[in-house]
């Protein structure tokens, strides 16, 4: 009785199925990428159509962006990256320093148009009034938020890790620590 002879490794048939497999997921990710963000509702203010919303852009009655998220949790994101946009010079570059000069976790409630209606400290720096005032300022500044369309109103919580220097990360999209 013969037995099928296994193909070896320099054969081109496992490096086939290994490269057939690797550009099937590659395809599966951008089917995925591609997926249409939900229709914003018609009192959100319209981008103009040659000129794509990128980062947060302010408008009269809210952000010109909505958030099409459907937790406080998956909102967090859409803030912490309008803060960022708002705020690129200041935020940290790269893994933050083992010891920090302050850390703050906030709540922050956002309406329907975007406005911050109220902050609440949940572990305020209170040996850094500065950095409270400061990130107080920055989220007062930064309203109006990316609008919660599909929640009407949220309320949000992220940690502030704030460096000596004046610059920041938020724990949604922190690089990490030394």
């Amino acid at each position: 009785m013969t037995t099928p002879e296994m193909p070896s490794s320099s054969s081109p048939a496992p490096r086939r199925f290994w490269l057939v497999a690797l550009l099937s997921g590659v395809a599966a990710a951008v089917v995925s990428a591609c997926k249409t963000a939900p229709e914003a509702t018609p009192a959100a203010p319209a981008a103009a159509p040659d000129s794509p919303v990128i980062g947060p852009v302010a408008g009269p009655k809210g952000s010109a962006r909505s958030s099409g998220a459907t937790t406080p949790r998956a909102y967090r994101e859409d803030g912490a990256t309008h803060i960022y946009g708002l705020n690129h010079e200041r935020v940290y570059k790269g893994r933050m320093p083992p010891l920090l000069y302050a850390v703050g976790v906030l709540n922050v409630e956002i309406d329907r148009a975007g406005r911050v209606t109220r902050l609440d400290w949940m572990r305020a720096p209170r040996h850094a009034p500065e950095v409270m005032a400061e990130i107080t300022k920055m989220i007062q500044e930064a309203s109006p938020f990316p609008a919660p369309t599909r929640m009407g109103k949220v309320v949000y919580t992220d940690t502030w890790l704030w460096h000596k220097s004046g610059k920041f990360q938020l724990d949604t999209l922190t690089e990490g620590q030394d």
